[in-house]
């Protein structure tokens, strides 16, 4: 049902969204729900398994469930509530085990869910004729009356909201600020998702491992299914030349771990191996221009250190979605947008940077945007208890 109190000039809008990725597929249900006409632009052929495994936080599983009522539930059936998690050392031992108390202060678990359940799961929410796969955008042009949009392949597209979704290399935020190459953070990463169900998961739902520069995740996504993502400091990265050499490589690195880490690693078939540098991008002080505007990583890619990524994008989502319910015009929306999230979000940026430093044990040096967050103390309190707006 369109929404009654919407402004009816944006109400007759097109909305295009580039990228069917959670934050995307999101946006579109967070819009289709106020009555915008919303289709979606993902340049992969085919939404197959993909992704790692992730954190959701009550943020932004509060985030979530104003999206789509119910939707907690469904990725609880297909992912796993965090419990309690073990801090090991890379050779084995107990260092530290940490029952979770995100319920009991923030009304919301932490769930651990598969990117590519997650994803489902909301393309479960749309009707399949919005997607339209094969579409990779390579940049637009907009004037007073909409937004022009290129693909690969000649094709063309018109709207007249753009929103980018289409993450860290984003073509939307090229085209808006021609910024060039993200920063490689010194943090490489290598990931997979595997069926495999590791001994520690007995007593544990996820498992942090300890090393030398170099630390590594284990988390239950559900399903019988295991996320592994480890990363090591390295300030000058290369990439393997193929698959072979990537699961060879990562073996390498984790020569003197103990054997329950490696095989999981060695379980995982070489082609499902992600090898890639951890990088973000500056803040920016505006995401908008005229009828183009951005959401999740391609407005704030933020290293993976603090999981909110995602769950920092479903905040974002549910900001947009109420400054159109509320807004007297486009310019008006997108504005207001922008003031409500780009300090809260560049904040989040900066903390997440020097987190994955943290991790090896180097001592970053905190950015002048840092300075002005909450106290370390105050800081879980203010990211967690994050609540959606109303809708009018």
């Amino acid at each position: 049902m369109p929404n009654k109190h919407i402004n009816p000039q944006l109400l007759s809008q097109k909305v295009a969204i580039i990228g069917a990725g959670p934050g995307g597929l999101a946006a579109a249900i967070a819009l289709a729900n106020l009555g915008l006409d919303v289709q979606v632009y993902e340049k992969a052929q085919d939404l197959r398994p993909a992704g790692t495994g992730l954190g959701l936080s009550p943020n932004g599983l509060n985030c979530l469930e104003a999206i789509s009522p119910g939707i907690i539930n469904a990725l609880t059936s297909c992912g796993c509530l965090v419990r309690r998690a073990v801090v090991k050392s890379m050779t084995g031992e107990t260092i530290k085990i940490n029952p979770t108390t995100f319920s009991e202060k923030y009304g919301q678990p932490l769930l651990t869910v598969w990117w590519w359940r997650l994803q489902q799961t909301l393309a479960s929410r749309l009707s399949s004729a919005i997607i339209h796969l094969n579409h990779r955008c390579i940049g637009f042009q907009q004037d007073e009356d909409g937004v022009e949009i290129y693909f690969e392949h000649g094709k063309t597209e018109y709207a007249d909201l753009l929103i980018g979704a289409d993450g860290l290399h984003s073509a939307v935020r090229e085209t808006l600020f021609s910024e060039g190459k993200p920063n490689y953070l010194g943090s490489m990463c290598w990931r997979a998702v595997v069926e495999y169900h590791h001994e520690l998961f007995d007593s544990y739902d996820l498992v942090f491992v300890k090393g030398n520069q170099q630390f590594m995740f284990l988390l239950n996504v559900g399903g019988g299914y295991t996320s592994w993502i480890s990363r090591k400091f390295i300030p000058n990265y290369t990439l393997s030349q193929n698959a072979e050499q990537v699961k060879a490589r990562i073996l390498d690195e984790l020569t003197g771990w103990d054997e329950s880490f490696r095989a999981v690693v060695e379980a995982t078939p070489a082609g499902q191996i992600w090898e890639g540098p951890i990088c973000d991008r500056p803040p920016l002080t505006h995401w908008s221009k005229n009828r183009v505007t951005l959401l999740g990583d391609a407005a704030h890619p933020m290293a993976p250190a603090m999981a909110q990524g995602a769950n920092s994008t479903f905040e974002d989502v549910c900001e947009l979605q109420a400054c159109l319910s509320q807004a007297a015009s486009l310019t008006e929306a997108l504005t207001t947008y922008e003031q409500r999230r780009i300090q809260r979000t560049s904040l989040i940026q900066a903390r997440s940077a020097v987190g994955e430093m943290r991790y090896y044990d180097i001592d970053a040096v905190k950015q002048t945007q840092e300075q002005a967050a909450p106290s370390h103390d105050s800081f879980p309190d203010w990211l967690y208890s994050y609540k959606p707006p109303a809708v009018l």
